[in-house]
């Protein structure tokens, strides 16, 4: 039996360090998006990838990242708990001899091309035809900071010769200078043996030189807004074992680092102002492997479209959206209901570019323009960039719309559940199904703390206007005088349940994590099936 993990997923370490960043209530809601196996979409998006990431440790002690690829379909799934991998490990790997052992690992498998990302924990074990994998935690990831890469496999050669060494030479510092990705491993083992022991791989990403190197034998890396999991900072609390790997993705090259890393809550005269804390890493040991894996990356900036500010309209308080033109004319790839934009933008202060992705909020499959519905938050570098210093004729470089949150069905009826500016998705899933289907039953159902921040009210009343098979509900949850509105609190999945839409309905949902949890446990608890839940986040808590 597989179920969703209920009791308090984090250990002591990741409770500490979601205290220090004073998201204390973390383990009320986050149960809702840990399992204990793989749902079926996971276990297809693996068996897709040409290569995992993984984390663990040597038989030294000392925590190691590295990538593990293979031919086509390679990744195989027999059941929602485990991985078979049909592949080896060379011996120059520095996690070879602990995988041949069997070991408790993290894993990331990661779609570069299309920024999607699932990361698990286990323990891996030699099989006859490579290795097996039993999972014990799952959980999803947002695709903020990966940069668009597209592979190619070679024909796998001999493995270069390993160069070993306990500082980092000038040609490994260039690489790591160079680099806009790394991967980074933690993990601890004391303690009750419960799914949240173990080891965690994860990715990181920002702006070539993202990653400081102060010297041969000490890096800096930046800690950027995320999930609230705080698991990598977590796990550096209770062990400050800390492993890294850095992919030279046009030559196959993996360079490993293993060393002790200490967390630095307030960092000063910070070489990243949009970090939120810094990870000082004082290196133990490197190994370099020379074409260590047989694919080769390339950026997708080719398909980068710049684009033209051509308006912008205050949609309430602190939401304002932005319609977005091709600055030559070209015609904009199309999207899908409830896709996003991933677009970059060049922040004063800033080195290199910083990345976003936003939900579109208008009509999709037109082609001719997008819009944008930003929220200004006080932390958020790129939302205060928007609001503060995008103005029409402005230019900005995005990619094409990504993410697999859209309808997912031609004819169900259909549940549209936002709160805040979650409500961007909900419209252009709106748009759609009124074009598509004008029969089709949709609720539509927002909560906002009040008239004044309630955002694009106007535009979901026109679109319901003439769709009879469509109804509202809008919530406030501290209204003011003169606010028109349904019903006074919050949307729970009660709430939801009491429509009476059917068994048969789909819910999208889309708005802070706690909110999406508590409602997912609550459809859950109400009969609906687990399939018929579908969720997006937005925010610090991605």
């Amino acid at each position: 039996m597989v179920e969703i993990i209920s009791e308090n997923p984090f250990h002591a370490g990741e409770i500490e360090a979601q205290s220090r960043a004073g998201v204390e209530d973390v383990a009320q809601w986050a149960g809702g998006f840990i399992r204990d196996h793989l749902p079926e979409q996971h276990r297809a998006f693996h068996k897709s990838l040409p290569f995992l990431v993984m984390a663990g440790a040597d038989t030294e002690g000392r925590t190691w990242v590295t990538l593990v690829d293979g031919e086509d379909g390679f990744i195989q799934s027999p059941d929602a708990k485990s991985l078979t991998l049909a592949t080896d490990v060379d011996d120059g790997d520095p996690l070879a001899a602990a995988l041949e052992a069997g070991t408790d690992i993290g894993v990331i498998g990661i779609e570069l091309a299309t920024r999607r990302r699932n990361r698990f924990s286990g323990r891996a074990r030699k099989s006859e035809s490579g290795y097996k994998i039993d999972i014990s935690q799952t959980f999803g990831n947002c695709p903020q900071y990966i940069h668009e890469r597209a592979w190619t496999r070679v024909e796998r050669g001999a493995p270069g010769l390993a160069i070993a060494g306990t500082t980092l030479t000038p040609s490994q510092v260039a690489l790591i200078q160079s680099a806009d990705t790394l991967f980074i491993g933690s993990g601890h083992q004391s303690g009750d043996d419960v799914p949240s022991r173990g080891y965690d791989a994860s990715h990181r990403g920002g702006a070539p030189g993202f990653v400081r190197v102060s010297d041969s034998g000490h890096l800096h890396i930046p800690d950027y807004a995320g999930n609230n999991f705080f698991n990598t900072i977590g796990n550096l609390l209770i062990d400050p074992r800390i492993g890294l790997v850095f992919v030279d993705f046009e030559t196959g090259t993996l360079l490993h680092v293993t060393g002790r890393a200490i967390v630095d809550w307030e960092p000063q005269n910070s070489h990243d102002f949009d970090a939120w804390r810094m990870i000082n890493v004082e290196i133990d040991a490197v190994v370099e492997r020379p074409g260590a894996v047989a694919l080769r990356w390339t950026k997708q900036d080719h398909l980068l479209h710049r684009l033209r500010v051509k308006k912008r309209v205050a949609e309430s308080s602190d939401i304002t959206s932005f319609y977005l033109s091709s600055a030559d004319d070209r015609r904009l790839p199309p999207f899908e209901a409830g896709q996003h934009l991933p677009i970059e933008v060049q922040v004063p202060g800033q080195v290199g570019v910083s990345k976003r992705s936003y939900s579109l909020s208008g009509e999709p499959g037109a082609g001719d323009g997008y819009r944008l519905s930003i929220k200004r938050e006080d932390k958020g570098l790129v939302s205060r960039f928007f609001h503060d210093q995008i103005r029409e004729g402005s230019f900005i470089q995005a990619s094409q719309p990504a993410g697999d949150f859209v309808i997912p069905c031609g004819k169900c009826p259909l549940v549209l559940v936002s709160a805040g500016v979650g409500v961007t998705p909900m419209i252009a899933m709106l748009h759609a199904a009124k074009a598509a289907n004008g029969s089709r039953p949709v609720w539509f159902v927002h909560g906002s703390r009040n008239g004044k921040e309630h955002a694009l009210r106007e535009d979901v009343d026109a679109l319901l206007a003439d769709y009879p098979a469509a109804q509202q509900q809008v919530f406030y949850s501290r209204p003011e005088d003169g606010d028109s509105f349904d019903k006074r609190g919050r949307i729970t999945g009660r709430s939801l349940l009491e429509l009476g839409v059917g068994s048969d309905a789909h819910y999208m949902l889309c708005g802070p994590a706690r909110f999406l949890s508590e409602i997912k446990r609550d459809l859950e608890a109400g009969g609906v099936p687990a399939s018929n839940i579908h969720f997006e986040t937005f925010g610090p808590s991605v």
